[in-house]
């Protein structure tokens, strides 16, 4: 059951190398309607350790939500999202990339790997602020998500 049906935080993980989109992205999500943790990691080998709560992350919280960039450096978001989806352990957490690409090629690699949920960041600095707390409302307070 997620963390918001047992009145716990809710566990988000941040995949963000832009530190400025990573401040205003925790900074939007410290303003929403949920009670929530966020945690942040900078690329997509972090990421994968965080999430297989391997190295430094070997008490890493399971994430009911993992906010992905796709351009980062040493591994990618479509490296990560493939790597996701493809573990049994892994691929029942919703994932949204959020991402300055809005390529329809990207977007149609994104959905083939079963992304859940894909987002052009906003340029505009309210814009990206909805932007963010439409996705922590919508994800969880009007989806019903599996138990994990």
């Amino acid at each position: 059951m997620p963390s918001a049906n047992r009145g716990e935080p809710i566990e988000i993980l941040l995949v963000e190398d832009s530190p400025d989109d990573a401040d205003l992205t925790k900074d939007a999500l410290r303003d929403g309607k949920v009670r929530n943790r966020i945690s942040h990691v900078e690329n997509g080998v972090e990421a994968m350790s965080f999430l297989r709560r391997e190295g430094a992350y070997t008490d890493a919280p399971r994430p009911d939500l993992i906010l992905l960039d796709l351009n980062m450096p040493r591994k990618n978001g479509r490296e990560v999202l493939s790597e996701v989806k493809q573990d049994p352990e892994l691929r029942r957490i919703p994932v949204v990339i959020m991402t300055s690409s809005d390529d329809e090629e990207d977007v149609l690699r994104a959905y083939d790997q079963h992304v859940n949920c894909y987002v052009t960041k906003p340029v505009d600095l309210d814009q990206f602020v909805k932007v963010v707390q439409s996705i922590e409302s919508f994800w969880f307070t009007i989806v019903r998500l599996p138990a994990a």
